[in-house]
């Protein structure tokens, strides 16, 4: 992307910056909305997808899974159909990550991490990955 103007028709109106250059072979680009969200826009009718409210919730988001990783006893992956089985209603969503698509959630002993937004970009619910760090992890490490 030359410009940080979005022309593709099936993409939301406004101005779009990269978040960067690709690291990674993936058919999306990370980008920061004209509403200041971060998120991924590809596919192939170039669709805009939200991940997080702020630049800041996906930093947040990062370090969260570094220091997740760090403390955590087991981590188990999840996908697809599996993750729509998680009670997310037992616990509470992590404020500072401001999830859209992906997001964080607590209770004591537990964090999950659900990653959607691939999913809704490709309309792949198989797509969908959660990670749930279980451990002694209370309320310090958010």
């Amino acid at each position: 992307m030359d410009t940080p103007e979005w022309e593709d028709t099936f993409a939301p109106k406004g101005w779009f910056f990269e978040a960067g250059p690709q690291r990674t072979a993936v058919p999306y680009s990370f980008l920061i909305g004209p509403d200041g969200t971060f998120g991924i826009a590809g596919g192939d009718d170039g669709q805009w997808i939200p991940l997080y409210y702020s630049i800041d919730g996906w930093v947040e988001a990062l370090a969260l899974a570094w220091a997740a990783m760090d403390i955590a006893d087991t981590v188990t992956r999840l996908t697809g159909s599996a993750v729509d089985q998680l009670d997310l209603n037992t616990m509470q969503p992590v404020a500072e990550v401001g999830g859209i698509t992906n997001g964080w959630w607590y209770r004591p002993g537990l964090l999950a991490a659900v990653y959607s937004g691939e999913s809704a970009l490709f309309a792949r619910p198989d797509y969908r990955t959660a990670y749930l760090y279980a451990g002694n992890i209370d309320e310090q490490w958010l």
